[in-house]
């Protein structure tokens, strides 16, 4: 069966946050609107919304029962199996994470029926602690199970193979919240507006986002390059981060969140967006507006986003790294108007949702090929 008209396809998530919504719809347009998500609710610390439905895509809510917690953190989700029997895909994807304990279940009853498999994830970092050969071998049963693979990124890719599954079944859909840009890349001048530049921090504000290094960093770099900084977020660090912005570097203002014409305004206006931690699903939104970026050590799916070709990557967390790079960035304008100009170029032709849904299209005809 290879008419994509007649192809049910499930997908399996833990939880369903909100900018993934864009990704299933627009899947579930492609297969003619065959396409049924199954996601449970969000644990109670978690910054993500739970009530969040599909335009297209078809959803079944399950119950998530979280178990312990930290590196022995495993979920329960029950309804998957029942809406397995109730949906009957053809192909489901399904989360490559052996710490969802019904996820072999699936796969069992898939494969009985001789159907297709489709294992989506961020790759296998290293694994530590004394459980790193179970955790190891857990990881590597449940991705070998697996008839194809579907990772954000060509680091995710290469840590897929290392575990032993065959490359041509590996496809690299590189993380995309945002289609490709509609509208023209924004004219900036040779220099600084008023001679000062504009670094803009657009998240949620909470620790791991280290703003208060960004800050730190700010207030440490020399006098003719100290920029104006935009935080643009609401989150529960925003009280501490604002005492200390005040009492370390007063050229910081906060905006609380913003979104649509309002964001637009600040982003256009930037001269280089900085997201000094973990997560970033602003970046890709930065750059559609032609700036260059600078981005901390994550999980991998910024790999092949930001390059030497449109920013810098962190190597680690240390102030003095992002200070010393931020120094560099903000000392020649040309350079940073050659790389927002990539910047904008690579969300505009390789990394966007359009490309997103065109991999994960191609994943699941390539497995009904069988």
């Amino acid at each position: 069966m290879t008419n994509s008209k007649k192809i049910r396809v499930g997908v399996q998530q833990r939880v369903l946050p909100i900018y993934r919504v864009p990704l299933f719809d627009a899947l579930a347009e492609a297969f003619c609107g065959n396409l049924s998500v199954f996601a449970g609710e969000p644990r109670q610390n978690e910054a993500l919304a739970g009530r969040v439905a599909p335009r297209v895509a078809k959803m079944r809510k399950g119950k998530n029962y979280h178990l312990l917690g930290d590196a022995f953190y495993m979920c329960l989700q029950v309804g998957l199996m029942e809406w397995l029997e109730d949906w009957q895909p053809h192909v489901l994807i399904l989360e490559a994470n052996p710490r969802y304990l019904r996820s072999r279940a699936a796969v069992r009853w898939m494969h009985g029926r001789g159907r297709q498999v489709i294992g989506w994830g961020l790759g296998s970092p290293d694994v530590g602690g004394w459980l790193n050969g179970l955790r190891l071998s857990a990881r590597k049963r449940l991705v070998n199970s697996f008839d194809a693979l579907i990772t954000y990124s060509s680091k995710g890719a290469r840590e897929y193979t290392s575990l032993g599954f065959h490359s041509d079944r590996i496809f690299v859909a590189p993380n995309a919240v945002t289609p490709r840009p509609a509208h023209p890349m924004p004219k900036r001048p040779s220099s600084y507006r008023a001679n000062q530049p504009i670094v803009v921090f657009v998240g949620r504000l909470q620790e791991r986002k280290r703003v208060d290094t960004l800050i730190r960093a700010c207030a440490a770099l020399p006098a003719n390059i100290q920029p104006l900084l935009w935080i643009v977020g609401a989150g529960p660090s925003r009280n501490a981060l604002e005492d200390l912005a005040s009492s370390m570097y007063p050229h910081t203002r906060f905006f609380g969140a913003q979104h649509g014409s309002q964001l637009e305004k600040h982003l256009c206006l930037a001269d280089l967006f900085v997201m000094p931690g973990t997560g970033g699903l602003a970046v890709q939104e930065a750059m559609s507006f032609g700036l260059p970026v600078i981005v901390g050590i994550a999980d991998g799916t910024q790999e092949d986003l930001v390059r030497n070709e449109n920013g810098w990557q962190l190597k680690g967390d240390s102030f003095e790294e992002l200070r010393s790079t931020m120094e560099k960035a903000l000392k020649d304008v040309a350079v940073l108007r050659r790389k927002g100009k990539a910047s904008y170029r690579i969300v505009s032709e390789e990394i966007n949702l359009e490309k997103m849904v065109s991999v994960f299209r191609q994943a699941i005809m390539k497995v009904m090929e069988v």
